[in-house]
């Protein structure tokens, strides 16, 4: 049995001439179209790769521009929170003749109250914070919830330099007067 695959088939009578004929150049056109896709299919690649690159990159800096964004949106909202906190609790009609001293940023400050509000930013109720360029009087508990949102604007509360006393302090006994003027 000496002969390809076809002679045997032809022999037998399972394949006709014709149609043998018609499957080879099916072949031989499908391996030229194969052929043409192959010197093609780098030139597609390499500009889908760079296509994909780009679409990367594009991604990335819009990623980076909507985190910058929320940032911004975060920063505004906590900003209009502290505002409005202040202006609707802050004290009115504070201005008096008593100057009260506190420490704001490495120098001291001194803002005009009266002796009932410079008494009671002594024991710790009311609280110093600033809005915008001015610095408005303030509940404790208000300054901790601004504190909590941005602790720059909160400048001067002595309920947490109360907190912080130490058990062993030697001079726990001796408290400080609240008309004491520095």
């Amino acid at each position: 049995m000496a002969g390809s695959l076809f002679d045997q088939l032809k022999k037998s009578g399972l394949v006709d001439t014709n149609k043998a004929k018609q499957i080879s150049r099916e072949k031989h056109q499908s391996r030229k179209q194969a052929d043409k896709g192959k010197n093609k299919a780098p030139q597609l690649s390499e500009a889908a790769l760079l296509a994909q690159q780009a679409q990367a990159e594009k991604e990335a800096r819009d990623r980076e521009l909507n985190r910058q964004q929320k940032a911004e949106i975060e920063r505004r909202a906590i900003a209009a929170q502290i505002r409005q906190l202040i202006e609707q609790h802050r004290i009115k009609n504070r201005d008096g003749d008593v100057a009260y001293n506190f420490n704001n940023g490495g120098k001291v400050d001194r803002v005009y109250v009266t002796a009932t509000f410079q008494a009671q930013l002594a024991k710790g109720q009311l609280a110093i914070v600033k809005l915008d360029q001015r610095v408005e009087l303030v509940p404790t508990v208000i300054a901790e919830k601004i504190r909590q949102r941005d602790e720059g604007c909160v400048l001067y509360c002595d309920s947490v330099q109360h907190e912080e006393k130490q058990d062993d302090d030697p001079y726990a006994n001796y408290q400080i007067p609240d008309d004491l003027m520095w």
